[in-house]
């Protein structure tokens, strides 16, 4: 199992619990980005960058993951490509996405864009606060200990 991380929009707090996952459990974290990455000197931790381009991102993500791995997004088209692929994916605010809720949730992203396109002014996602970094430590763990011996 490996984890990895559409990083180039992932919050920087988010990316530092996963630095710290990585180290504590052993198991390999990929950052995947259009864009050079710093991260911390680490046997299990490594940064990809890929060509800038629409999708170019997260179709390296879909062709490198594997069924179990765990995959740190917010881009729901993504996520739904990965849980069809078996893999699980989890969002910065600790939500995991799953086949229940992401036809919902894009449908609803769906909607929203529809109404851009139309002029209607809509806000983007609410700032990531302390709670939401916490749930989504919380979320890690638990899902860390579950697929884990020993944890």
């Amino acid at each position: 199992m490996q984890i990895w991380v559409d990083a180039d929009a992932c919050p920087r707090v988010i990316k530092d619990i996963l630095y710290r996952a990585a180290e504590r459990t052993g198991l390999l974290l990929t950052l995947i980005a259009n864009q050079a990455l710093l991260v911390p000197p680490s046997r299990f931790i490594r940064a990809v960058q890929v060509p800038r381009g629409f999708d170019v991102a997260d179709n390296e993500i879909v062709q490198r993951s594997q069924a179990g791995d765990l995959v740190i997004t917010a881009d729901i088209p993504l996520a739904a490509e990965l849980i069809a692929k078996g893999v699980h994916a989890l969002n910065p605010r600790g939500e995991f996405y799953s086949e229940a809720n992401v036809r919902a949730l894009l449908n609803m992203r769906d909607f929203m864009d529809t109404l851009r396109a139309s002029g209607v002014q809509t806000s983007g996602p609410d700032a990531l606060t302390h709670a939401d970094r916490k749930a989504f430590a919380s979320a890690l763990d638990r899902f860390l200990t579950r697929v884990l011996p020993g944890s």
